[in-house]
């Protein structure tokens, strides 16, 4: 259409590279649950993601045989996706995978050499600074948001007792409402938190403990020293008064 938006991002790729490339990014999605990329990358591979969970969902042989064409490792993540990923999501009409906007992962500098020229000195240029995301599957063993409103609630409930804020209930229903278990899940987060926090509390416990032992053992030490000292001293002057 001449003129018009594009009704997806082009990504500044043809056709065919632009399609290998999101087949790449919802391949390592199935496959590790979570991954990061530039913000529009994350956008266009989460509507192919969905639309591959749906047709998970429908468990048929057409499905089957239309995402057996889009994974790049389909003999390991077609099982997954019509097994764990199709009742994970059975109950949940939609949004099955998340966006989460992060700082740029690039570094801000790097440096570069002009091609062709072995002697020339690496130049230092700034780099493009691409806004970052993660894209992530939601109820999954990565679902960060699931993991910051169960670190949430341990925080709140340590100052504020049992009771919880209004934007905190509503995160906790959220990352709840389709999980199996979601609930139970989250306490056992919290709980799990809570234990990380005491041995940590332990373990500098343990480490103040060492420090006061070796400083109570280098004092004795000195102690013992100016003893051996005092002792020699009182000698010599035993010994220079027989001699007199």
């Amino acid at each position: 259409m001449a003129g018009g938006g594009g009704k997806y991002r082009h990504l500044g790729r043809k056709s065919s590279h632009r399609q290998a490339l999101l087949r790449n990014l919802v391949t390592s999605l199935f496959e590790n649950e979570s991954i990061t990329t530039t913000w529009h990358k994350a956008k266009e591979a989460q509507r192919l993601a969905d639309k591959l969970i749906t047709l998970g969902k429908k468990n048929s042989e057409a499905s089957r045989r239309r995402a057996l064409e889009i994974f790049y490792k389909p003999h390991s993540i077609i099982p997954k996706l019509f097994g764990p990923l199709r009742e994970r999501y059975a109950d949940r009409p939609g949004g099955y995978t998340r966006v989460l906007r992060i700082e740029p992962k690039q570094k801000y500098e790097y440096y570069s050499a002009p091609k062709g020229d072995k002697n020339a000195v690496p130049e230092r240029k700034p780099h493009d600074q691409a806004p970052s995301a993660i894209l992530e599957l939601v109820d999954g063993p990565k679902d960060m948001r699931f993991a910051m409103t169960a670190r949430t609630v341990a925080r709140q409930r340590e100052f504020l007792g049992n009771g919880l804020n209004e934007l905190t209930e509503l995160n906790v229903r959220k990352v709840t409402r389709f999980r199996k278990g979601g609930l139970e899940a989250l306490e056992e987060a919290v709980r799990n938190l809570k234990i990380g926090k005491d041995e940590g509390v332990k373990e500098a416990l343990t480490d103040s403990e060492a420090k006061a032992a070796e400083e109570e053992a280098s004092q004795s030490v000195e102690e013992e020293a100016k003893r051996s000292e005092e002792q020699a001293a009182r000698l010599t002057k035993r010994l220079e008064a027989l001699k007199r």
